[in-house]
C-alpha cells in the first residue's frame, strides 16, 4: 500500500503565538497528514518562505506587515502554492478580497484542529474550503448583492489597523478588550477610533456600528 505523502504546510501569521498554536494543533490533530515546513510573520517572510519551501498550501492571515495576504499571493502568483486564509476576520470584504486575490479558501480562527487540518488537505486537493457563513459573502458578491466597489472606496480610507479597531468596536467591544485582542495598549486604540470616526466622518460609536452593519462588515 502505497502511503500518502503529508501536506507541506508554511505559516503566514504577525503573531508569534498565534502562530505557535497553530504548529501546536497540526501537530497533533495532524500527525502524517500534515508537515509544517515554515513560518512566516510578514509578507517578505512569506515569499522568502514559499520560494525556499515550496509547499502545497499556505496558511495565511489575511492582515501582515508589508501588504497583507493579497500581496503576498500577487508575489508569488506563478507557484503551484495554493492559500487557505486562516483569519480572526469574518467581514465580508476581507473574504471577497482574498478570494479575488487567489486563496482557494477562507476558514476563521475559531475553527477547531482536526477542521483545520482536513481543510488543509482539501485546499491541497484543489478543492474549495470555506467556514459557513463565509460561503454566502462569495455567493452573494458574485451574485451582485453586495456592492463591493463601494465598501472598498470606504475602507480604502482607512489603514489595516483601523480596520481592525473598526470592526471590533462596531461589534461592541470595549477598548481594553480592543487593546488585548490585536496586542496594542488602549490608547493606541482610542488613537485609531478617532482617526476612523474622521476618515469616515462619523461621530460616535453607534454610528460606527451601523455604518458597518449597513456594509455587511460585521
Amino acid at each position: 500500500m502505497t502511503e500518502t505523502k503529508p501536506v507541506g504546510v508554511v505559516i503566514v501569521d504577525d503573531h508569534a503565538m498565534f502562530r505557535s498554536g497553530v504548529r501546536s494543533e497540526l501537530t497533533n490533530a495532524g500527525a502524517g497528514v500534515v508537515e509544517i515546513l515554515a513560518e512566516a510573520a510578514d509578507v517578505d517572510e512569506a515569499v522568502a518562505a514559499i520560494a525556499a519551501h515550496q509547499p502545497d498550501v499556505v496558511l495565511l492571515d489575511v492582515h501582515l506587515p508589508g501588504g497583507g495576504g493579497v500581496e503576498v499571493m500577487r508575489r508569488t502568483g506563478a507557484s503551484a502554492t495554493r492559500f487557505l486564509a486562516l483569519s480572526v476576520s469574518d467581514a465580508a470584504e476581507d473574504v471577497i478580497g482574498t478570494i479575488r486575490g487567489g486563496a482557494r479558501g477562507y476558514v476563521t480562527k475559531t475553527i477547531t484542529g482536526p477542521e483545520l487540518v482536513s481543510a488543509i488537505r482539501r485546499v491541497a486537493e484543489d478543492d474549495a474550503v470555506f467556514s459557513p457563513r463565509l460561503a454566502g459573502f462569495v455567493l452573494d458578491a458574485f451574485a451582485g448583492t453586495i456592492e463591493v466597489a463601494a465598501v472598498d472606496e470606504d475602507l480604502d480610507r482607512l489603514t489595516e489597523r483601523e480596520r481592525e479597531v473598526m470592526r471590533l468596536i462596531a461589534r461592541g467591544y470595549a477598548y481594553k478588550e480592543v487593546a488585548k485582542e490585536l496586542f496594542i495598549s488602549i490608547k493606541t486604540v482610542e488613537t485609531h477610533m478617532s482617526s476612523v470616526l474622521r476618515k469616515l466622518q462619523l461621530s460616535s460609536r453607534h454610528e460606527l456600528t451601523r455604518w458597518a452593519n449597513d456594509r455587511r462588515l460585521l
